[in-house]
C-alpha cells in the first residue's frame, strides 16, 4: 500500500458502509504500513498492520469488495501482513465473516469488544472519592500517558499516543494526587467523535473520563469501543450510546501481559486496539 492507494482504500471501506473518513484513513497509514489486491488495476482488497516495538503489532482494516470475496484474497492480505511478524504478539478485532480465517491462521479468541454509538447525552459527573481529580492533559503528561497506555494494552504505543495526544479535540487525565492514573481522549473519528483510547484503575474512574467527554460531546454523534468485561455497557446506554456491534479480540502468539492496578476500558478504534 502506498499513499495514492488512500482514496481507493476509503471507497472500499465506504462501499460496506465502514464510518472512515480519508483523515482516518491517512492517520492510521502513517503509523503502519499495509498491502492491498488489485485486480485489473483496480484496489480490491486492503490490509494494514501496525508494529510497536519488537513484540507486538496489531492488524486491523482488512476489506476485500464484495464481488471478489470466496477467492481466498483476505488469506492472501492476512498472509502478507504476518509476514515478519513470526515471535511477536499479534492482536486483531474480527467481524463474524472473517473469524474463521483468522483461526485458520493460528489466532485465538481472547475477548470481545462492545461498539456503543449515538447522539450522546448531558452526562452527570461521576464523584471522586478525595485526592481524585480530572484535569486537562498537559505538555509534560506524554511520558505518563504512554506508560500507562502500555500497561493497559500491553504493548508499547508511543508513536501512536504521540498522534493522538496531537490530534485529539480533548484529554482528560484522572489525577490521584499529583500522579496520572488513568487518561480519556475525544477526537474525531467517522461519523462524528470518538472515545478512547480510556485508560483507568477501576470502572468508577473509566466512568468519571467518559461522563466528562460525553458531557463535551452532548447532542453530537460519538463512538466507543469497550471491551465487553469492562462493565460499562448498561451505563453506556444511559448516556444515548447504544451497542451496535460485538467484533471477537484475537491474539496470535503469547497472551497480552497487561500489567496490575490499570486496564483498558476503551480502545483507540478496532484496527489499532
Amino acid at each position: 500500500m502506498t499513499a495514492d492507494d488512500l482514496a481507493a482504500a476509503h471507497a472500499l471501506s465506504a462501499d460496506l458502509r465502514w464510518p472512515h473518513r480519508p483523515a482516518d484513513w491517512e492517520q492510521v497509514f502513517a503509523l503502519g504500513d499495509g498491502v492491498v489486491a488489485e485486480r485489473d488495476g483496480a484496489v480490491v482488497g486492503t490490509a494494514l498492520r501496525w508494529r510497536w516495538g519488537p513484540q507486538h503489532a496489531t492488524l486491523g482494516l482488512v476489506i476485500v469488495a464484495p464481488a471478489c470475496q470466496g477467492r481466498r484474497i483476505g488469506h492472501r492480505l492476512m498472509t502478507a501482513l504476518l509476514e515478519g511478524l513470526d515471535g511477536r504478539s499479534v492482536l486483531l478485532h474480527a467481524t463474524p465473516e472473517g473469524r474463521g480465517l483468522y483461526e485458520r491462521l493460528g489466532f485465538v479468541r481472547s475477548g470481545e469488544v462492545r461498539q456503543h454509538q449515538g447522539t450522546a447525552l448531558p452526562a452527570p459527573l461521576v464523584a471522586l472519592d478525595a485526592g481524585w481529580r480530572l484535569r486537562p492533559a498537559g505538555s509534560n503528561d506524554a511520558d505518563a500517558l504512554k506508560a500507562l497506555d502500555a500497561a493497559a494494552r500491553g504493548m508499547p504505543r508511543d508513536a501512536l499516543i504521540d498522534e493522538l495526544l496531537a490530534s485529539a479535540e480533548a484529554t482528560v487525565v484522572l489525577d490521584h494526587d499529583g500522579q496520572a492514573r488513568g487518561f480519556a481522549m475525544l477526537r474525531r473519528f467517522g461519523r462524528g467523535h470518538i472515545i478512547g483510547p480510556v485508560v483507568a484503575p477501576d470502572a468508577d474512574g473509566a466512568k468519571a473520563l467518559i461522563a466528562h467527554l460525553s458531557g463535551l460531546s452532548a447532542g453530537r454523534f460519538v463512538r466507543i469501543d469497550i471491551d465487553f468485561d469492562s462493565g460499562l455497557a448498561e451505563w453506556l446506554e444511559s448516556l444515548g450510546l447504544l451497542r451496535v456491534d460485538a467484533p471477537t479480540t484475537m491474539v496470535r502468539g503469547e497472551p497480552l501481559a497487561v500489567q496490575p492496578g490499570v486496564r483498558l476500558f476503551a480502545l483507540a478504534t478496532q484496527a489499532l486496539g
